[in-house]
């Protein structure tokens, strides 16, 4: 079971895509330098991130040697306590981390997963001291009820290294994407939010929290 709104299920298949050294990647990205800013550099998403750590964590070591920033783009799912996991947030100097829902039932519901592994992680990324971007999609009746709203404020409350909170309202372009590789949309008839939900809802993930 995946992500029931996932706009990229094309990802999912580990098959078929092409490797590139580290090297090679970064020679590539950094033709663009002159257009990344003071604070440009490069993030790694997906699919998922971290189901390549070891090679991601090349890359962000060999990135650094260059004087380039790093990000990671996470969803944390795959993250379990290892030595290989401490060693790829080590090499990221900004972490994107997705929270899609602070209650574990509803969080299973909506993605087939726990969240607890991925609670762990914003933890022990605030233990490390790595910034972080908290990322929460509001999904009408799924993920935007004031009450989990309110309790995944107050965890974000307990983390010491947020840099923002950022609000994804839902959307539907990836829809077509489900269709065409013969999957069954499971939020089909979903509308993306107001404005004025959206609004209320970072209003309510921002209250209280210690931003750096």
């Amino acid at each position: 079971m995946r992500c029931a709104y996932c706009h990229n299920p094309d990802t999912w298949s580990c098959e078929g895509a092409e490797e590139w050294a580290a090297e090679d990647i970064l020679d590539r990205a950094e033709r663009f330098r002159d257009y990344w800013g003071k604070e440009g550099g490069i993030t790694v998403s997906g699919g998922e991130a971290m189901l390549q750590a070891e090679a991601v964590t090349e890359l962000f070591v060999k990135a650094h040697e260059r004087g380039i920033s790093t990000c990671l783009d996470t969803s944390a799912q795959p993250y379990r306590p290892s030595e290989k996991m401490d060693a790829l947030l080590r090499a990221s100097d900004t972490v994107l981390l997705d929270i899609k829902h602070i209650d574990d039932e509803k969080h299973r519901e909506l993605t087939g997963h726990t969240n607890k592994n991925i609670l762990d992680c914003a933890r022990h990324l605030s233990e490390l001291g790595v910034q972080v971007w908290i990322r929460h999609v509001l999904v009408p009746g799924w993920t935007d009820d004031e009450a989990s709203l309110h309790r995944l404020n107050e965890f974000l409350r307990t983390l010491k290294n947020i840099r923002r909170i950022e609000i994804l309202p839902y959307h539907t372009l990836g829809v077509y994407k489900w269709k065409q590789l013969g999957f069954t949309y499971r939020l089909e008839g979903v509308q993306p939010p107001t404005a004025e939900s959206v609004k209320n809802a970072e209003a309510i993930l921002r209250e209280g929290v210690s931003f750096i």
